[in-house]
């Protein structure tokens, strides 16, 4: 067993940092009741999502149930796993069970098919305490977001994270001074299992460690493209430039599209120096992807930083770096696309036709009426505003309309969550009844 397992938390009181996320986390749990909103658990890999989820459910003696990204999350595989598990009592006997659905910001392609709305409906339905876990919040789903409470695990400062190598080191009986853990705590970035996994690559075969052991199993440092960006616009050497290419994990035509991008930094006439070398790395990878050739990557790579950084001139980064503005074009034109098919799809559900009979001869038809009275449709079907803008003639009244939904189905929740009794008539219901006083000869007869 490796040493991430081996010194995995047990118990709340063993998590290292985010205190506040924790005691959230306690107390949401001390006082779930049914129709309580889940907690959704975010931070950087390696903060103790999941490890505060695991402890939570033994210190709490829940019976734990827990879904994440190596199964398929489909509808049925939800249902089957954890949907079951969420509206009845635990086979153990425990009093509650916990329901962990863990990377919950990676739903996507066939193998999750229907997996955010199987998600959504298991919330509804939930008897039982419901956890979800994504690393990146802005990658879990509109919906899922609008039915939870988030919680944001933060990265872990280095002096918390080096006394836990001191404990796991006096465990495994490895001599390690203060100088090499404090190395070993500030080069996980936070990332307290990575920290225990070097700490472990530099313990193999040795009962003492020093700075030089642990530098050679140190976590891989990946420049980012925006090292290797700023570092085009100022001009650094080429040596350097193409160290910082080869360094960093996008692909060359990913390197292209953030250069390009970066261009409204230069003035016009470095802007213009820049577009034929750019262009030219643009058709080399063209040419790599038609002949499977990928010798040509390399060229295409070189054009596009030396050929940048020579006409930029040195010119430098005069604002903040952006991704480029084809990602966010890519990105609306997916999302509008989305809601297309998920408009048709509910429209035809509910109409009673087919999508192709309804784009064909009803669309239009559809959406005049529903135009002279739209929050009643937006209500029964669950349109989201870019399902009810396709609609509707002006945006902004789509919004308004699902805001007020919105918070219509925040106060429904609120009036239908049970109301807790005081803590007093709680302890007196739990409390044994008194014992009957014993009876005396006299009061026998």
């Amino acid at each position: 067993m490796d040493w991430t397992e081996r010194y995995r938390p047990q118990r709340i009181g063993d998590l290292v940092g985010n205190g506040p996320a924790i005691r959230q986390l306690v107390e949401w749990a001390r006082t779930w009741t049914v129709g309580a909103r889940p907690l959704l658990l975010y931070g950087k890999p390696g903060t103790g999502k999941t490890s505060a989820a695991h402890a939570l459910a033994r210190d709490m003696g829940w019976e734990l149930i827990e879904l994440n990204a190596s199964d398929q999350r489909t509808k049925a595989a939800i249902d089957r796993v954890a949907g079951q598990s969420a509206v009845s009592g635990s086979l153990f006997g425990d009093e509650r069970r916990l329901i962990v659905l863990d990377e919950a910001d990676s739903l996507h392609g066939t193998a999750d098919r229907g997996g955010a709305k199987a998600i959504i409906e298991l919330i509804k339905a939930a008897r039982q305490p419901v956890l979800l876990i994504a690393n990146d919040l802005y990658g879990v789903a509109a919906e899922l977001k609008s039915r939870t409470e988030p919680v944001q695990f933060r990265a872990l400062a280095a002096r918390s994270i080096a006394p836990r190598l001191r404990q796991i080191c006096r465990e495994e009986g490895v001599e390690c001074d203060e100088e090499t853990l404090r190395l070993v705590a500030e080069s996980a970035n936070g990332d307290l299992r990575s920290a225990v996994t070097m700490l472990e690559a530099a313990a193999i075969g040795r009962t003492s460690m020093d700075g030089a052991s642990v530098r050679t199993s140190q976590k891989d440092e990946r420049a980012t493209i925006f090292e290797l960006v700023g570092a085009v616009l100022h001009d650094r050497p080429d040596s350097e430039l193409m160290r910082l290419a080869w360094e960093v994990q996008d692909k060359p035509e990913t390197i292209v599209q953030w250069l390009e991008g970066s261009l409204g930094q230069l003035p016009v006439e470095a802007r213009c120096a820049a577009y034929p070398p750019l262009a030219a790395a643009d058709l080399a990878i063209a040419r790599t992807y038609r002949r499977q050739h990928y010798t040509l990557w390399r060229y295409a790579t070189a054009l596009a930083v030396l050929g940048t950084a020579r006409a930029a001139g040195g010119a430098g980064v005069r604002s903040r770096l952006m991704p480029p503005s084809r990602w966010s074009r890519m990105s609306q034109a997916r999302r509008r696309k989305a809601a297309r098919t998920s408009l048709m799809r509910k429209l035809g559900s509910w109409m009673g036709v087919s999508r192709a009979e309804l784009r064909e001869y009803y669309l239009q038809a559809a959406a005049e009426l529903v135009s002279l009275d739209p929050e009643p449709v937006a209500r029964d079907l669950e349109l989201d505003v870019d399902e009810l803008a396709l609609l509707l003639p002006d945006r902004a009244e789509a919004e308004a309309i699902v805001a007020r939904l919105a918070k219509e189905r925040k106060e429904l929740e609120k009036a239908e969550k049970p109301k807790r009794r005081p803590k007093k008539e709680r302890e007196k219901e739990a409390a044994p009844p008194a014992p009957e006083p014993a009876r005396s000869q006299s009061t026998l007869f």
